[in-house]
């Protein structure tokens, strides 16, 4: 049996009563339905620089569970055209932990669902060396798409592309991870 892809899902934001917990649960539960993954939760206000013990403890293991890491999900939302000062902090706080590895985008917000953040990440994980998968899940309205328990009211369509981001996902993690097991990834100096 194949080893399971170890895909870390990323939340994009630390505001109090954030709506990102909602979609976050969500993308797990479509992760832990589909093939053979293992999840890690990395929420930057857990994991960022921080007064509480929780956060400092966080950030001493963050290198180590972004390295062994296999594949990204980040779950974004949009504020202001863009995304969060707290995700740039976090993906900032690493380097070689994204090279070569695949990156993949659920955003959402109001009518442009987020898009525009993930466009402005593409450029930045390009930086990075990291690939980012053409295929994302996006909601537009997103407050209105899911109720008070998380569920979403109609999920045939985001299912149908969270399917396609995770097979597109799952491919580029098992390449990438087997090119990094024969050749060890070094950009160009």
């Amino acid at each position: 049996m194949e080893e399971p892809i170890r895909i870390a899902v990323i939340y994009g934001s630390t505001r109090k009563g954030r709506f990102c917990d909602k979609v976050v649960a969500w993308v797990a539960e479509q992760i832990e339905g589909a093939a053979n993954y293992a999840i890690d939760l990395i929420d930057p206000a857990k994991v960022l620089p921080g007064n509480e013990p929780e956060a400092r403890q966080g950030a001493a293991n963050l290198w180590q569970r972004m390295a062994a890491a296999d594949a990204f999900v980040v779950v974004t939302p949009e504020y202001n055209h863009g995304y969060t000062a707290a995700l740039k902090s976090l993906i900032d706080s690493v380097g070689a932990e994204w090279q070569a590895k695949p990156v993949a985008f659920v955003s959402y917000g109001g009518i442009s669902g987020g898009l525009r953040a993930v466009e402005q990440l593409r450029l930045v994980f390009a930086e990075l060396h990291a690939v980012t998968i053409r295929d994302s899940v996006s909601f537009a309205g997103a407050w209105e798409q899911f109720d008070e328990s998380g569920r979403l009211h109609q999920p045939e369509r985001a299912g149908r592309s969270m399917a396609t981001m995770l097979g597109r996902l799952h491919w580029w993690a098992v390449a990438l991870r087997n090119a990094r097991g024969v050749m060890p990834y070094a950009p160009a100096l």
